[in-house]
């Protein structure tokens, strides 16, 4: 390989730079913050895939939207939106295993305009360990 295919295009970031900005912007939250925002009428969605989902168990009450076509659910200009996504100031919190695609599925959201949106700090991994119910 040359040097020229392992130089990083100039003005390109790494995953760490992007997760870093995405992060920045969110005020995310840990377990029992997720939990207290969820009593106060927050929705939870978790992106993970269904083989995570099966392998790990789920959090009773959130909403399954895969990654892959979050920002169409959500988007409240989308043709393709959910019914409940009509609004740009839906309180979304997002949740992935470990709290790394969550980050940047949150920034997304944000970019689309729903300015609450963020997510679970630590993922499910953390709302498990922290003895809050699952289906496991």
């Amino acid at each position: 390989m040359t040097a020229s295919v392992l130089t990083p295009p100039p003005g390109s970031l790494g995953i760490n730079d992007l997760l870093a900005a995405a992060r920045a912007r969110l005020h995310r939250l840990d377990p029992a913050a997720v939990a207290a925002a969820l009593r106060d009428g927050a929705t939870l969605i978790d992106i993970r895939p269904v083989a995570q989902r099966a392998e790990h168990g789920e959090i009773p009450g959130a909403l399954v939207i895969e990654r892959n076509v979050l920002e169409w659910r959500l988007d409240p200009r989308s043709d393709a939106r959910l019914p409940f996504a009509d609004r740009y100031d839906l309180e979304v919190i997002i949740t992935c295993q470990e709290g790394y695609t969550s980050s940047l599925a949150a920034a997304a959201l944000q970019d689309l305009g729903l300015h609450r949106a963020t997510d679970l700090a630590g993922g499910y991994a953390a709302w498990r360990a922290a003895g809050l119910p699952t289906t496991r």
